[in-house]
């Protein structure tokens, strides 16, 4: 008994005995108002718990010079062919790419923008194409001039009709041209349109048959189309499935080319000509070409440029439309749905991920040889978060223009990456201080609820002997 005699003696909460204590209206307001008070204050301290806060700093980028960096990209260009469509990457360091395929695919468009076909096949063809070497300033025209009025009559006359689209004043059509005319002499002696019917050569001058050639999507010149009157589809708008030939331009290639398209076509069937060689590489279905895939470059300053390429084809600069569409232009890694979730959470306001995605470069009729310049600043961003997870991000700010094109007009970006970079680091409340906080709130609320009742009840008491006293 002396020993819980003892025990208790150490008490620090020792209780008032229920017959002595009184309950007041007073008091049950202020217990009823520390109660949602403690909720409350409970409530906000347990957001704040629950709230991960971040610190930013800016430090120097500490990527290795070996790091490369991903470009990811899709891209629509309603007037540039597939067909000459080349994506150059060159930087500071003297990197020189040209006509990257590898890592991209190319999809035929049309002006609204839709796919017109299968992926377009982006091989590079040889660039060293062979021509005679001396030129006939005298030849006979073995090839028959087309039009817009007689074109469709005659290519459903014969088999196959072969068309070298070409402009006068280009250097490789001059250079064709007496090749393709003795070609075409040599075929029509061996198979007369008349009697055998079953390939004729023809040209058409771009120059003068404007309309005809862009409805053949005819971009550089010369070009050379093969057109087959039994697997022949048309669309619409009356437009041709079709060939493109890529192969050598001397005389002697050009006969042995058009006697290996009519070999498999037996001579009584050429009404009904069924073709069953192997396929050729098509020629684009439409005027426009979407480009999408990535590139890895050297994190420095360095330019993409998209244009029309080609070492055998000359281009009329004043025809060339670069204008285009860019549904997405990123730096970096993919980024994932949940990472953009974490990123969002980290960072909530990221507007400068992929800066260009959505937005269109027009460049109207009106205005020839011009060439889109974008200038991308770009900045890596680092995010650690709670679980020691890092979130790798590139955002970039991006200046567009419109500028004269002392050349074929391109569509350029230029890219500079940054030899800063921003570190933002998640940090975590600590749990103990959240339980410190609670027991604060409710320790102080309800001591100074306490106190507030002892005076509100004095008050009373002081007032009521002063009544009772001046009744005396």
């Amino acid at each position: 008994m002396v020993f819980v005699a003892k025990i208790k003696s150490v008490d620090f909460f020792r209780k008032i005995p229920s017959d002595l204590t009184e309950a007041s209206l007073s008091g049950a307001g202020l217990s009823i108002m520390a109660a949602f008070s403690m909720m409350f204050l409970f409530g906000m301290e347990l957001q704040n718990y629950l709230t991960m806060s971040t610190t930013t700093s800016v430090i120097v980028d500490q990527s290795s010079d070996s790091e490369f960096l991903l470009i990811g990209f899709n891209m629509s260009f309603p007037a540039l062919s597939c067909e000459f469509a080349s994506l150059d990457v060159s930087d500071v360091l003297g990197t020189n790419r040209l006509n990257v395929s590898k890592t991209i695919r190319k999809y035929s468009i049309n002006k609204h923008l839709q796919t017109k076909g299968p992926e377009f096949d982006s091989t590079p063809v040889s660039t060293v194409i062979k021509h005679d070497d001396k030129v006939h300033q005298e030849y006979s025209e073995g090839s028959v001039t087309l039009n817009s009025n007689n074109f469709d009559k005659i290519s459903h006359q014969h088999a196959i009709l072969v068309v070298n689209f070409f402009a006068p004043w280009c250097y490789w059509s001059s250079r064709l041209t007496p090749s393709w005319e003795k070609a075409a002499d040599i075929i029509r002696e061996r198979h007369n349109p008349e009697t055998d019917g079953r390939i004729i050569l023809g040209k058409v001058d771009c120059t003068k048959e404007t309309q005809l050639c862009r409805s053949h999507h005819i971009q550089g010149y010369p070009s050379v189309r093969i057109f087959r009157k039994g697997s022949d589809t048309r669309d619409p708008k009356r437009h041709h499935n079709h060939e493109s030939y890529y192969g050598d331009r001397d005389t002697d290639s050009l006969v042995k080319a058009m006697e290996n398209l009519i070999e498999p076509i037996e001579l009584e069937s050429k009404k009904h000509a069924k073709v069953t060689v192997e396929a050729k590489r098509p020629a684009p279905q439409a005027a426009g070409c979407r480009i999408e895939g990535f590139v890895r470059v050297k994190k420095v300053p360095g330019n993409i440029i998209i244009s029309a390429r080609s070492e055998s084809h000359s281009f009329d600069a004043s025809q060339m439309n670069m204008s285009h569409v860019i549904s997405s232009f990123t730096f970096g890694k993919k980024v994932t749905p949940k990472m953009m979730s974490d990123l969002k959470r980290l960072r909530p306001y990221i507007e400068n991920h992929d800066k260009l995605a959505g937005n269109s470069y027009i460049n109207t009729g009106d205005k020839a040889n011009v060439t889109i310049e974008h200038y991308l600043q770009v900045v890596k961003t680092e995010m650690m978060s709670s679980s020691h997870q890092l979130i790798e991000d590139y955002e970039y700010t991006a200046h567009s223009s419109l500028v004269h094109a002392l050349t074929i007009p391109v569509a350029k970006f230029h890219f500079e990456p940054s030899p800063m970079q921003i570190l933002i680091t998640e940090i975590p409340k600590s749990f103990p201080h959240f339980i410190t906080n609670l027991c604060a709130i409710i320790g102080g609320i309800f001591t100074v609820a306490g106190i507030l009742d002892s005076l509100l009840h004095n008050t009373m008491r002081l007032v009521k002997k002063i009544e009772l006293g001046k009744d005396f």
